[in-house]
């Protein structure tokens, strides 16, 4: 893997259009992706036009959001939804598939983006979807239109351990139903002519799971911005502070193995506390395993939190915690080894290869280990010294926006020229 050479860099800007079909500001990664992609892009001096479904990301000046709005079912506390909302086929669609427990967003945007896309086809260059994976951006293709997709990873992945965690035969079924537009997902990517994803092993999880040809993939690391997660000075940490991002209700995230490790941790020591970036779902399995553990009172929920808010936590805690099972990437964990603080994280995924030397792994689903290595870096002032300068020297070495953007420039180049 390598960065654009001159000649590429030095050609004629590119008008570049940017799909996402949610793009969450704050969570979820795919928002933070589309916001800091299209900005290193921008400085490169190329135009770029993010098109989203709700919820919109927040983006820089100079990138124009072209929002195609859904019902955004997931956003309301109800299903009851006025008929004046349901005039749009696509619109019923959403709601009759939120209603019997399946995921039509993904498809739905594909209808919307490939109508929208193709009106204003002569505007762009290069099309870019962020995993959508639908039927309508396999359209697009077929319309001439250059073509390059993100896979993160394949959501098989998350379905297989859904599935491994959950011992209820209703729930199973429930969760089978949600991932029924994973059929579509795999079609489609085995058809795309270029694939980008972020790490080694999520090409390699991209051909097993979704029969793509590995020639059609090429390997984009995501960045982080340095200018945002960076060390702060004069704040003090809480010497018995954990701090991690895991989804409450992503059992791919591990949320459950650091529990049981914080359990540990706090059993043994009063004065430990964990901050977790995260919304649990009230009455859900995190909220009752917390108090199956006697945890209510040590741990701190924070939804919604800017950047700023991000970078600030990691500088007032002692130790980030990334407890996956799986990562397409981790970008978390990029985040905390830029903010300077020690990271302890599992080796899931492709964390073993992103996080490298930046960090102390420990196997993933084992919470025990997960508790003694915290342990250790809370104990050992030198060594979490050592851990939070290597993990900065790593994010400058392999994970820079603008390095990023030029080898997603190349690979758009190369879109346009149909090799």
């Amino acid at each position: 893997m390598s960065s654009a050479s001159p000649d590429i860099a030095c050609q004629q800007p590119l008008r570049i259009a940017l799909l996402g079909y949610r793009s969450a500001p704050f969570s979820g990664g795919q928002g933070v992706y589309l916001r800091y992609l299209s900005q290193a892009l921008t400085a490169l001096g190329h135009r770029v036009t993010v098109i989203s479904g709700p919820p919109y990301p927040q983006l820089v000046d100079g990138v124009t959001l072209v929002k195609l709005p859904s019902l955004d079912l997931y956003a309301r506390e109800s299903m009851v939804v006025p008929l004046s909302e349901l005039r749009d086929p696509l619109e019923r669609r959403e709601w009759m598939s939120k209603l019997t427990g399946g995921f039509a967003e993904p498809w739905t945007f594909g209808e919307r983006a490939r109508d929208w896309l193709l009106a204003h086809a002569d505007e762009f260059d290069v099309v870019h979807d962020n995993q959508t994976l639908a039927d309508g951006i396999l359209d697009i293709q077929r319309s001439g239109m250059p073509v390059v997709t993100t896979i993160h990873h394949p959501i098989t992945r998350d379905r297989r351990v859904a599935l491994s965690e959950e011992p209820r035969w209703w729930w199973r079924l429930l969760i089978h139903r949600w991932h029924r537009f994973l059929s579509m997902q795999a079609h489609v990517a085995s058809q795309l002519n270029h694939i980008v994803t972020v790490s080694q092993l999520s090409a390699a999880d991209i051909t097993t799971d979704f029969g793509v040809m590995p020639n059609a993939i090429t390997v984009v690391p995501n960045g982080v911005d340095t200018s945002l997660f960076k060390p702060l000075r004069g704040l003090s940490r809480r010497p018995r502070r954990l701090m991690a991002t895991a989804s409450a209700d992503a059992p791919l995230k591990g949320l459950p193995i650091l529990l049981q490790a914080f359990k540990r941790l706090a059993d043994a020591d009063a004065s430990c506390e964990l901050v977790l970036i995260a919304r649990p779902k009230p009455g859900g399995d995190t909220e009752a395993l917390i108090e199956r553990l006697g945890l209510q009172d040590r741990i701190r929920f924070v939804a919604n939190a800017s950047h700023e808010d991000i970078n600030r936590l990691y500088a007032e805690s002692a130790v980030a915690v990334v407890p996956s099972l799986y990562e397409g990437f981790g970008l978390p964990a990029v985040e905390a080894m830029a903010a300077g603080i020690p990271l302890v994280s599992t080796d899931g995924g492709a964390l073993s290869e992103v996080v490298g030397e930046g960090g102390l792994q420990v196997p993933a689903g084992d919470s025990t280990a997960l508790a003694d290595a915290i342990d250790r870096v809370l104990s050992d002032a030198e060594l979490a010294n050592e851990l939070a300068q290597r993990g900065l020297e790593r994010v400058r070495q392999h994970f820079c926006w603008s390095v990023c953007a030029r080898q997603m420039v190349d690979l758009y180049r190369k879109s346009i020229a149909g090799c």
